[in-house]
């Protein structure tokens, strides 16, 4: 009788300590969660507040439009003479719904927030008007224009729905989201050239590539890094070498050669990847040149990157 007792005793004080680690692990996520909901608004509020700095401290007192549902925006404002707040909304409420269809709930809850702040702040907020100069209104209306666009994607959302339009139009066809995008600004630039002039086009054209060129910066990282994957019959030499002499952290991943300069031979084999910066390509293609002149080296680019050892690390002496 008391053994069972103390049996009883011992499941019920191990269901106890399940339970408080369940609550423990539930209140963990959803700080996780509310931390990350947080950041993605704040982020959201930041690349409203520079996309109308883009447009009223530059473009819009000069009479210059850019790509995509924005520039669709900016040139009825300048042809129609319509409230610009007004045509964001319109112009983009479309995309909120398709957003929410091929994307998630949780996407277009973001994007309506994003869209109307913009509206919000482009009709009251009193932004200064920086200056007359028709080149920097284009590379700096598209600079802090694509600074907008770029936080807002990184927040979870988006203040221009043309990418929302262009991932559903490739989908049922043959194009890519470039393909898509592109045609569209082609159309936006050609209304521009007939219905102001082929100079506000050209202005156009030079506002948005600043503007993309600032979100691929925001979107994909402004430090690049290089993924190096490295073939060779040395490698356990290279992955100290990449250890000791570069400082980085590794991955190996077990294969099977197939066929090379020394025909088809079948065997086991590993295959060491790392991540190093730009800088460092060179140094690391001498070290490898080093210990194995003829190892099989490849190397892709990396945007952006979280966790693991990205940074150098400091070896002991």
């Amino acid at each position: 009788m008391l053994r069972l007792l103390h049996l009883n005793s011992n499941k019920y004080k191990q269901l106890i300590t399940a339970t408080s680690f369940m609550h423990a692990r539930k209140k963990f996520d959803t700080g996780i969660e509310m931390k990350k909901k947080l950041r993605d608004f704040f982020l959201i509020f930041c690349g409203v507040f520079s996309a109308g700095f883009g447009l009223k401290g530059f473009l819009i007192p000069s009479n210059f439009i850019d790509g995509g549902s924005m520039g669709l925006a900016l040139l009825a404002h300048e042809t129609l003479g319509v409230n610009l707040s007004l045509l964001i909304i319109l112009i983009n409420a479309p995309f909120i719904f398709l957003g929410k269809t091929i994307i998630s709930k949780e996407f277009a809850i973001k994007t309506s927030f994003a869209i109307a702040g913009l509206a919000f702040w482009v009709a009251f907020f009193p932004y200064p008007h920086i200056t007359n100069d028709k080149l920097l209104i284009s590379v700096f209306g598209g600079f802090f224009l694509g600074s907008g666009v770029g936080l807002a994607m990184r927040g979870g959302a988006v203040i221009d729905g043309t990418e929302v339009l262009a991932i559903a139009i490739s989908k049922n066809s043959g194009l890519s989201i470039g393909d898509v995008i592109m045609l569209i600004n082609v159309i936006i630039f050609s209304l521009a050239a007939w219905l102001i002039s082929v100079e506000t086009a050209l202005y156009a054209m030079l506002t948005y590539m600043a503007a993309s060129k600032t979100v691929d910066f925001l979107v994909e990282g402004i430090e690049e890094y290089t993924g190096v994957s490295i073939i060779s019959l040395k490698e356990e030499k290279i992955r100290d070498m990449i250890i000791t002499v570069m400082g980085r952290g590794i991955t190996v991943y077990k294969a099977e050669r197939g066929f090379g300069k020394s025909g088809e031979k079948l065997y086991d084999m590993k295959i060491i990847y790392t991540i190093v910066t730009r800088l460092e390509v060179s140094k690391i293609k001498h070290e490898i040149e080093k210990i194995d002149p003829e190892a099989f080296v490849f190397m892709t680019s990396v945007k952006d990157m979280k966790g693991g050892m990205i940074k150098k690390r400091r070896l002991k002496d």
